[in-house]
């Protein structure tokens, strides 16, 4: 799949970079884009709509002047050849006085345009997190691809330049030789050579070859900045091989034990997902038990105001928070933890919720964001104190 030069992925290293920007106003801006035509033709129309919207929240505090200069740089990103030719299934576009970086989505996100004193990252920490997002490899004797999914479809991905896309890329064309020794007979000092290895072990052992290469650098590339489980599809003889030279802990041991070319990408993605869906259910039971035994034990809260104060005092541990649940406030103080209810097109008024993961992650406490169907609260925060 051909992806957009002028975007760049998600990763963990992008949202502390979204963290770190700090001069207002912050521009956020999150749809869902269409990768076919004719479908595709929305996209700059829905991007249109978008922009309509930042104008009007910035046209309650600055000037025509300077809301032309701050929408530019979302023009000048979008306005590239081709540029909505290669979308995925979202896109995300941030922009600020200095800074700005659009940014390609692989699952489709609730559309949105704010303006705020800082970015609204709650759509990308839901996107960074391993609850139910996965990779799959899928592997032969001749070449790779990678997907990224979740439990509602499968993308694939264009490979990192360092990751090998074939055996040749991985070992160029220095195959494995046969083994040979030279032996001598009947005193005649004739020599005849022997090949000890048939063809079998030479595939065996550049198989393993090639495998390791790809192990290293999916990791390297991808394991690593995203810290999401990874899933391999091959055939059944090749888990055995690949999971011997493997030292990626994020793949998991069950896999998909199929040819994956013989297969569609739905019938890939609904394979994964069955064996993800446990691991996720897993995770989401666990996390919600540790509130609900907390909150018993005194350590946990679903008041806005009291874990907004805890926030500031940098007593929680772990933040949940509801997906696409916006909450029209902003903590005003950072010392008291006092909010306040502001209209959500304030140019200074982000998601109460998107200001409190970024707080917690600032003072080192771990966010979730779950559906409304798995929180264990009806406000929308729910906060795991350390004391």
């Amino acid at each position: 799949m051909k992806t957009n030069k002028n975007t760049t992925p998600v990763n963990k290293a992008l949202l502390q970079e979204l963290l770190a920007v700090a001069e207002s106003p912050c521009l956020s801006l999150y749809m869902p884009t269409h990768r076919t035509h004719p479908e595709n033709l929305q996209n700059p129309v829905r991007f249109k709509n978008l922009m309509k919207e930042l104008e009007t929240s910035l046209l309650t505090k600055y000037s025509k002047d300077e809301i032309e200069k701050h929408l530019q740089p979302l023009v000048e990103i979008t306005s590239g050849d081709g540029f909505w030719n290669y979308t995925s299934e979202g896109l995300a576009i941030f922009s600020s006085p200095g800074y700005s970086k659009a940014v390609d989505l692989a699952t489709s996100p609730k559309e949105m345009a704010i303006v705020a004193d800082t970015f609204h990252t709650k759509p990308i920490q839901y996107y960074l997190q391993s609850t139910d997002r996965f990779h799959v490899l899928a592997i032969n004797r001749h070449d790779i691809q990678l997907f990224e999914g979740n439990r509602h479809s499968l993308v694939e991905l264009e490979l990192h330049a360092l990751v090998p896309a074939t055996m040749t890329d991985a070992l160029g064309e220095e195959k494995t030789d046969k083994h040979s020794t030279v032996a001598s007979y009947g005193g005649t000092g004739a020599s005849m050579h022997h090949g000890h290895g048939g063809k079998k072990e030479e595939v065996d052992i550049d198989s393993e070859r090639y495998f390791r290469a790809v192990a290293e650098s999916v990791a390297e590339h991808y394991s690593k900045p995203t810290g999401i489980p990874l899933l391999l599809a091959a055939l059944p003889e090749y888990h055995h091989l690949f999971h011997q030279v493997n030292k990626n802990p994020l793949l998991l041991e069950d896999g998909i034990k199929i040819n994956p070319t013989a297969i569609s990408i739905d019938k890939m993605a609904a394979m994964a997902w069955e064996i993800m869906e446990p691991e996720f259910l897993k995770k989401q039971e666990e996390l919600v038990s540790r509130y609900n035994q907390s909150k018993a034990n005194g350590l946990g809260s679903e008041d806005i105001k009291e874990v907004a104060v805890a926030l500031v005092e940098g007593r929680v541990d772990t933040l949940l928070i509801e997906a696409d649940r916006i909450i029209a406030s902003r903590i005003t103080n950072l010392v008291t933890g006092n909010v306040q209810n502001k209209a959500i097109n304030n140019p200074r008024v982000d998601d109460l919720l998107d200001d409190m993961s970024e707080l917690a992650i600032r003072m080192g406490g771990q966010v979730t964001v779950l559906n409304p169907d798995q929180m264990p609260s009806e406000s929308g925060v729910a906060a795991i104190l350390r004391y």
